[in-house]
């Protein structure tokens, strides 16, 4: 709280803070204002004074004035007729760099089209070439279908040429066989049938099978009493790879009874596991209408397994195509015989185990018979010293109780019922 004295009546009042703040606040801008006024009419004052004083001086000087601002005029439109002047000579300039831009555009632009112009003409002239290059290559292709037609034209008439020779050859030899079954009985048939495969065999033997065997069978097989006709294996590497049991069959256009291809496959497939053959072959001529037969090779194996029926003809090539299949698994003939050796191996190996097994468990035996007698002995003679032992413990057993008794032994017990040696202790005991 603050006291303030009233200047006109001198009473002294008390105001807070807000209130005092509020008084002076208005004392202030009283004297503000005063001091404000003040200055205003003092500026006025001033200002019309020297306004007196600027109008009398402009009246002295008004021409000095008109003077200056006519030169001032004149400068001006001095410089802006240079102005002027500079302005066209900078739109001249620029219209003249624009135009030289322009022109230069127009250089590129120019210039632009003629690389286009030499661009589309190389392109048109690359495609000419591409076309020409087409062209030639399709003339070529089409030469080359040419010559491929024509030497399948060629080969073509080759085949068919070839084909009729192997089918006239096939006629002549049918013929040749007729006029033989028409010559000869049923066995010469066969015989001579036999003959004609082995001349066939023997002509080519040295050049295309010249480590192969092939004999008549001439080994009766004693389970079955029957045996083939030819047997063929071939070697390599001194394996055996492959193996055929052949069978000829013929018969004579006369022959009363016909027989069937079929009648003969349980016997020959018999005589095949029989030699250990892998495949059986049936070349025979019987069923000569038949179209399955007259195909060459038939295969049979629905009824037996690797059992095929051939002509005559077909012979050399069964060979051939069955040796030629072969030849790709000697690698596995190889390993397998690999396996055989080593399962030999393994199988004396294993006789070797069982002999010694059987020769330890021998020896074995013995000794442990031999043990189990010592072990009998054994238990005998600890039965024997257990006896001892208990004789011994019996014994001290005595010999304790003795102890004790000469221990309780006194003269006293000795006398008693006995006067005499009570007497003569006595006495002993007196002297």
């Amino acid at each position: 709280m603050k006291e303030i004295k009233c200047p006109k009546c001198g009473s002294v009042f008390t105001v807070d803070e807000s209130g005092y703040n509020e008084i002076a606040s208005a004392v202030r801008d009283e004297q503000f204002n005063k001091e404000l006024a003040a200055r205003e009419q003092a500026l006025k004052e001033k200002m019309e004074s020297e306004l007196k004083l600027a109008k009398s001086e402009a009246e002295h000087s008004n021409d000095d004035v008109m003077a200056k601002l006519r030169q001032t005029i004149t400068n001006l439109e001095n410089q802006i007729k240079l102005n002027e002047t500079q302005k066209q000579l900078d739109i001249q300039n620029a219209i003249a760099a624009k135009d030289e831009q322009i022109a230069n555009l127009n250089n590129k632009i120019s210039n632009q089209k003629k690389e286009e112009e030499l661009a589309v003409a190389k392109a048109v002239s690359e495609k000419d070439l591409a076309l020409a290059e087409k062209d030639r290559t399709i003339l070529s292709l089409e030469g080359e279908v040419k010559n491929i037609k024509k030497d399948a034209e060629l080969q073509e008439k080759s085949l068919k040429e070839n084909y009729d020779l192997q089918l006239k050859g096939k006629d002549e030899q049918i013929a040749f066989y007729k006029d033989l079954k028409a010559k000869a009985s049923t066995k010469l048939l066969g015989e001579t049938l036999e003959q004609h495969c082995q001349i066939a065999f023997n002509q080519i033997r040295m050049t295309a099978f010249p480590n192969a065997y092939f004999e008549k069978d001439n080994e009766v097989s004693s389970a079955s009493g029957s045996k083939g006709d030819f047997i063929f294996r071939d070697y390599q590497d001194d394996i055996e790879f492959i193996s055929i049991m052949f069978e000829m069959k013929n018969e004579n256009d006369e022959t009363a009874t016909k027989h069937k291809n079929e009648s003969f496959f349980k016997e020959l497939d018999k005589d095949r596991n029989e030699k250990g053959c892998e495949y059986a072959v049936l070349v025979s001529t019987l069923e000569p209408d038949s179209e399955l037969y007259n195909a060459g090779i038939v295969d049979v194996s629905y009824k037996y397994p690797k059992m095929y029926v051939i002509r005559p003809q077909c012979f050399i090539a069964m060979i051939t195509l069955l040796r030629n299949a072969a030849l790709n698994s000697i690698d596995y003939q190889r390993q397998l015989v690999e396996v055989k050796n080593q399962n030999v191996d393994i199988a004396h190996f294993e006789e070797n185990l069982q002999e010694f097994q059987n020769k330890f468990a021998y020896n074995y035996r013995l000794a442990s018979e031999k043990f189990s007698d010592a072990i009998k002995e054994i238990d005998k003679t600890i039965d024997h010293l257990q006896k001892v032992k208990e004789g011994l413990l019996g014994t001290d057993k005595n010999l304790r109780i003795a102890n004790d008794k000469a221990q309780d032994l006194s003269i006293k017990k000795l006398t008693k019922n006995n006067p005499t040696m009570a007497e003569k202790f006595e006495e002993l005991k007196n002297k």
